[in-house]
């Protein structure tokens, strides 16, 4: 009877011990955004295809909305690893590495494509590891989008138009530079926060993709103007705690990089196929949209925000040698 007891007692052990040896990983992952936004559609995809390639062994917990923090919240969360992942909007990035600033400069980008050459290449991954000083991972570039102005007041059709707005944009140095440029009384404040500001007439108008304007209903948040002036591109970067990476063995890191890849050209084509419709929808919203602005005098405007930042002079020249190619 005692012998029986013992193997019985050591199956159950070598069973306990195979099932932790082999017990899921579940790791957090955090957005401002909500659920019909590009970033969540980005988010499903990569969970998907981690919990697909680690048979299980790895989960992806999304947490939309906000619901841990903003973005510089977030990323200073992953910095001390006390949050696993997060998928954030260009902007913050700056202020863990100096040179992603490059990415923001105005009017870098004529199209998606060239975003992409440069995103995708050589170029871009060296930017994303600049970001491991912070104690950031670079996983990969989503997609926020082209960005284009939106207001209260009135139509903006050139860069007289929106000069003495009080316009939120992100909290970034570049953009609040640009925007002063413009003549824009620029303000920094994180996304809930410009949110209810708008509610309140408190700040006049934003810049953001179509994709924003459309999934959070600006127009029932006074926003009566869009445009389509495109002047900057903004990635939207799948990032990870640098230690939180570290932890997974080699094989499972090549898992997490593939995977992020692809959930963020997975994304860009969402964004994509969505955007002609989305403009439709904002239209109907009795929206007025000024789809060909003169950008020119928008660029002419701006210029000066290129001589402020000589810090970037070298990529922006290899970047624009790129394209070139």
């Amino acid at each position: 009877m005692n012998k029986k007891f013992l193997t019985i007692a050591l199956v159950f052990m070598l069973a306990l011990s195979a099932s932790c040896a082999f017990a899921e990983t579940v790791l957090k992952l955090g957005t401002t955004v909500n659920e019909q936004d590009s970033f969540q559609v980005a988010a499903e995809r990569f969970k998907a295809l981690v919990e697909e390639r680690t048979g299980g062994n790895y989960k992806i917990e999304i947490y939309p909305n906000g619901s841990l923090g903003g973005e510089s919240d977030m990323l200073d969360s992953m910095t001390m690893d006390m949050l696993d992942m997060g998928i954030i909007t260009s902007g913050p990035f700056v202020n863990f590495s100096k040179m992603m600033g490059v990415l923001d400069m105005p009017f870098l980008f004529a199209n998606n494509a060239e975003a992409y050459k440069i995103l995708d290449g050589t170029i871009g991954r060296e930017l994303l590891a600049t970001l491991e000083e912070a104690n950031l991972k670079g996983l990969a570039y989503a997609e926020r989008g082209f960005r284009n102005v939106t207001n209260s007041i009135r139509p903006v059709a050139n860069a007289e138009d929106i000069k003495g707005l009080k316009l939120r944009v992100m909290e970034n140095e570049v953009y609040t530079a640009t925007f002063k440029a413009l003549g824009v009384n620029a303000t920094p404040m994180q996304w809930a926060d410009a949110l209810t500001a708008m509610q309140q007439n408190t700040i006049e108008g934003e810049e953001n993709p179509i994709n924003v304007i459309f999934s959070y209903g600006l127009w029932d948040y006074n926003q009566k103007f869009v445009t389509l002036d495109r002047h900057s591109y903004s990635t939207a970067i799948i990032t990870m705690s640098l230690e939180a990476f570290k932890r997974l063995d080699a094989e499972t890191q090549k898992i997490f990089e593939q995977s992020a890849q692809e959930a963020a050209e997975y994304e860009r084509q969402w964004v994509a196929d969505q955007e002609a419709g989305q403009l439709a929808a904002i239209k109907s919203h009795g929206v007025e949209v000024v789809e060909n602005p003169d950008v020119d005098s928008f660029r002419k405007s701006v210029q000066s925000v290129y001589s402020a930042y000589p810090q970037y002079a070298d990529y922006i020249s290899r970047i624009q040698a790129e394209l070139a190619k």
